[in-house]
């Protein structure tokens, strides 16, 4: 039990998990599930008590139990007690404080990476304004590669996102080279598909990767078709460079998608195997996104931020070369509104970077969320300044498979342009052989009709199925 007396009125909580609900900023997810704080003034204690809480507390009392959950099990057991010892004698609040220190910097934080746990990384973000969290997350620098270098100071990578409601090669081979002609692919061209069978994800790959042979061009493909497809595209001899998977912070939920962690392994151990990767080996792509386990009836009385902290945790296991949380995609009973979807937003990459992951972040909502375009435009700035690795490209900002409102290739321009952060350089130095930056490095060729890409969009050069 956990209590304190505030002004005249005594708070309690009757263990971990329920401090951490109540001392989570305000979001629709967490009143579903009837674990939010009664008002804002328990929110304050619970923040209260939070901030005197031993860090080490987070290893002897568990949110989920161990015997229970394989992701509570993996949490404990890869703890690394030698990394934690700089911060093992703080308190949550005093760990706040550490972190915004101006003598922590990228070293520190990467040597204490191995010794956080996914809870105590949520605690502290919990007590952290929106400013903390950009603060923080700029000071990490996690970097992944397979043919592209993702996560370098001053870079910022786009996922080129060109999906289709029929799945129709030349609409997707069209829009992919949209988003190259405007600088974006550097993170992955990924695709979602339509219909989620093996044939067709088979299909989708040689497409892709036809077309990066074509024009020798330094990145990565995917399909991001379910863990179990991806593994008999592998057997079936198709081009794999990234294996995808959603991932959430239960093993019941985890279940859910039909995976747990050893499928993942498996995963990882085929797709290694292919050694398609020039530059790095990192072939792992998850996503993530606050309410997935409540959503699926597997939360365990557990606030949302907690369990997506989780989720990266089990990313964590598998040094994946993308981990992106597509903040809005899970609609307004979960992130209401504009404001809640910027705030998760940030926390999302702000405890992703600090467990020491690649983070990119889908800028998103559903249409009947109580968002519009401005306040992605605010989180996509805010993003770009705390250091996001990558974002989403898709043309016009409307994914028309998926029925959501995401970022565009002239979002991912604007970003770069107003932070001066440059892609990939690997990327950058293929758009500069290709005619494709100015004389100041900009997307901004002076007759884009000259260009060898543009002249294909013409011809209809592109490769169809």
């Amino acid at each position: 039990m956990y209590r304190i007396d505030l002004a005249g009125t005594r708070h309690r909580f009757p263990d971990l998990k329920s401090l951490l609900a109540a001392a989570t900023p305000l979001r629709s997810g967490d009143e579903l599930a009837g674990i939010a704080a009664e008002s804002a003034e328990a929110r304050v204690a619970a923040r209260h008590i939070l901030a005197d809480l031993p860090l080490k507390t987070f290893l002897t009392e568990t949110v989920v139990p161990y015997e229970d959950d394989e992701v509570t099990r993996l949490i404990i057991d890869s703890h690394d007690a030698a990394a934690f010892a700089p911060v093992a004698s703080l308190t949550v609040g005093e760990f706040r404080d550490w972190l915004l220190d101006d003598k922590v910097r990228a070293r520190e934080l990467s040597a204490v990476c191995p010794g956080l746990t996914a809870e105590m990384v949520a605690a502290v973000s919990k007590l952290m304004r929106n400013q903390d969290l950009i603060a923080v997350a700029r000071k990490c620098r996690v970097v992944s590669r397979f043919r592209s270098s993702i996560g370098l100071r001053g870079r910022l990578a786009v996922r080129l996102q060109p999906n289709h409601p029929t799945d129709d090669p030349a609409g997707i081979a069209a829009s992919i080279l949209d988003g190259l002609l405007h600088g974006c692919g550097d993170a992955v061209i990924g695709v979602n598909p339509a219909t989620d069978n093996v044939d067709g994800a088979i299909a989708l790959l040689h497409l892709i990767d036809d077309l990066r042979l074509r024009y020798a061009i330094p990145t990565q493909s995917c399909v991001l078709t379910h863990v179990t497809n991806s593994l008999q595209a592998i057997e079936r001899g198709a081009p794999v460079d990234l294996v995808f998977q959603s991932v959430a912070g239960t093993e019941w939920a985890n279940r859910g998608f039909g995976i747990d962690l050893a499928l993942l392994a498996e995963a990882q151990e085929a797709a290694l195997s292919l050694k398609r990767g020039s530059i790095g080996n990192d072939v792992m792509y998850f996503e993530t996104g606050q309410g997935s386990a409540l959503s699926a009836g597997a939360h365990h009385g557990v606030d949302q931020q907690t369990l997506e902290v989780r989720a990266q945790a089990v990313a964590r296991a598998f040094r994946p070369l993308l981990v992106n949380s597509v903040v809005g995609f899970i609609g307004p009973e979960y992130l209401y509104d504009g404001r809640q979807i910027i705030r998760a937003g940030l926390e999302d990459h702000f405890t992703g970077k600090l467990l020491g992951l690649p983070m990119g972040v889908d800028v998103c909502y559903t249409n009947h969320a109580e968002a519009d375009q401005n306040d992605m435009d605010n989180l996509l700035t805010l993003l770009g300044v705390a250091g996001v690795s990558f974002v989403m490209g898709v043309p016009g900002a409307d994914d028309i498979m998926l029925n959501y409102q995401s970022t565009s290739f002239h979002d991912a321009l604007y970003v770069r342009d107003v932070l001066g952060v440059r892609p990939a350089p690997e990327f950058e130095a293929w758009l500069d052989g290709m005619g494709m930056l100015d004389v100041r490095g900009r997307v901004a060729p002076p007759d884009i009709a000259t260009l060898p890409l543009a002249r294909a969009i013409a011809d209809q050069r592109f490769p169809t199925q």
